[in-house]
C-alpha cells in the first residue's frame, strides 16, 4: 500500500460532452463527493430509525489559481451537453482517478490583496465510475 501527497493531483477536463478531455493547468486542488440518497423508511414500532439506500449523486468541485492562456473551465461551463472530467488524486498512480461526464459552473475571484483564483462545482450528466 502507498501513500501520496496532494500536489501531484490532477485534473482533465473536455470543454464538451463528446470532446476530448486534457489537463488543467494552474489548479491546486479537487474533491469528489460521491454520496447516496437515504429515505428514512422507519414505522411504528421500531426499535431505531431504519433507512434505504437511493440512488449516488456525484458532485465536486476544483480549483486554483488563474492562468490568462487556460479557458478549459470556463469553456466548458458554457457547454450545451456539458463535458467529461477525470480527476487524479496522483499523477504517480496513472491508473486511479474517478470519471464521468458533468455539467461545470465557474467562477472567478479577484482580491487586490492577493492571487486571482478559479473554481468550478460540477455535477453528475451521466453515469460515473472510478478506477481505485
Amino acid at each position: 500500500m502507498a501513500r501520496y501527497h496532494g500536489k501531484k493531483g490532477v485534473v482533465y477536463l473536455s470543454t464538451t460532452g463528446t470532446g476530448a478531455a486534457t489537463m488543467v493547468i494552474g489548479l491546486t486542488s479537487w474533491s469528489i463527493d460521491r454520496s447516496t440518497d437515504k429515505v428514512d423508511v422507519t414505522s411504528f414500532g421500531d426499535s431505531n430509525k431504519t433507512y434505504v439506500q437511493g440512488l449516488p449523486d456525484t458532485k465536486g468541485s476544483f480549483a486554483g489559481n488563474w492562468d490568462d492562456t487556460e479557458a478549459k473551465v470556463y469553456t466548458a461551463s458554457q457547454s450545451s451537453d456539458g463535458c467529461k472530467i477525470y480527476l487524479y488524486p496522483s499523477a504517480d498512480s496513472a491508473t486511479k482517478y474517478h470519471y464521468g461526464p458533468a455539467w461545470v459552473d465557474f467562477s472567478m475571484q479577484v482580491d487586490a490583496n492577493g492571487a486571482v483564483k478559479v473554481s468550478a462545482n460540477f455535477v453528475a450528466n451521466g453515469a460515473w465510475g472510478a478506477m481505485l
